[in-house]
């Protein structure tokens, strides 16, 4: 789940899409025909940047190439959206600028992941993360330097909170955790141009939305936009959508987001297993990132897990966050139409 450098350069923003996830390149192919380089969406619909250079686009320029139509078609569903960008250990800075910049010259905003708290996943596929505050701190003002005045969207340090309610995060750490974390608020807000959403878990992990009030408030949530719900994980977006609510009324009616990327089928069955969140098989693309959701109270539905990459290495997949052609596919080919989603 490491952010990546990238290539710049953006192709230029198209006029309206006729179907959500189409470019100009793709609409009225016939069966043979390779989709070209995802476009921006429009911007009153998804104003994040769309990166043409992504694993996606990478994916679908290589099935084409091979003489894969129909899997480049597939892929090109994911490719043609927006999708956070995680940030890396090595150069934050560097990246932050490139995916900014990149997004300030295609008039969107940036979508950004950050990931690297202390003591991050406890031990588990995505463990990792700073070595110490000191280290988190200094990762984090490279961030803020790259971002600068550009317009950028924070979803900040997933499971960091969640972890501290279901008491995986050991004691000892809990402090230095709320202390970073608020701090990261107040410099990332201190930008102009800045929204960040604190992590809150989802209504199958934290399933009484009252045990999230006094870490989220802890953490800042009175000085960042909001909270951000279901990050990699595949709960329906109604029952999101219920959990938020009822945790909105308690921080103050502070909106959210909620990651819809993997969730047009719902979880798999069997929640009891403890692993069923990893790799499931069968899921599906869930509604593609908009601002447009007709609830005053959710700001986006948001592809924050970035589809077709693995969540560890579980179920056959790879290391987490590496890129798994098979799991794209499959999510692409099971996703609904959009309006039949959820």
């Amino acid at each position: 789940m490491y952010g990546r450098r990238i290539t710049l350069g953006v192709a230029s923003a198209l006029g309206a899409l006729v179907l959500a996830g189409c470019s100009s390149s793709d609409a009225g192919q016939d069966d043979g025909d390779i989709p070209g380089k995802p476009s921006q969406r429009p911007k009153s619909v998804a104003p994040f940047w769309v990166n043409p250079d992504g694993k996606a686009a990478r994916q679908v320029s290589t099935y084409g190439k091979d003489g894969k139509a129909a899997d480049a078609r597939l892929v090109h569903k994911i490719a043609a959206q927006p999708v956070a960008e995680w940030i890396g250990v090595d150069d934050p800075e560097a990246e932050a600028r490139g995916f900014t910049e990149a997004a300030a010259k295609a008039d969107r905003a940036a979508l950004l992941v950050l990931y690297n708290i202390p003591h991050r996943d406890c031990g588990r596929y995505s463990q990792g993360g700073a070595a110490d505050g000191n280290a988190y701190r200094a990762w984090l003002d490279g961030v803020v330097r790259g971002i600068g005045d550009r317009e950028t969207t924070v979803v900040l340090e997933p499971d960091a909170l969640p972890h501290i309610v279901d008491t995986c995060t050991p004691q000892q750490f809990h402090e230095e955790r709320y202390a970073l974390l608020t701090e990261a608020v107040g410099k990332l807000k201190a930008l102009p141009h800045t929204k960040v959403y604190l992590d809150a878990g989802n209504p199958h992990w934290i399933k009484d939305p009252g045990r999230m009030v006094e870490p989220l408030k802890r953490a800042g949530i009175d000085q960042a936009d909001g909270f951000a719900l279901n990050i990699s994980n595949y709960q329906t977006t109604v029952e999101n959508t219920k959990y938020g609510k009822k945790l909105s009324a308690m921080v103050g009616g502070k909106h959210f987001v909620i990651d819809t990327s993997r969730n047009g089928n719902g979880p798999a069955p069997g929640g009891d297993d403890p692993e069923n969140w990893c790799n499931p098989r069968g899921r599906a693309l869930g509604t593609p990132p908009t601002v447009k959701t007709g609830d005053p109270q959710v700001d986006a539905y948001l592809w924050i897990k970035r589809p077709g990459e693995s969540d560890g290495s579980c179920k056959g997949g790879p290391k987490a966050g590496a890129w798994w052609p098979d799991y794209a596919l499959e999510l692409a080919r099971n996703a609904k139409p959009e309006r039949e989603q959820e």
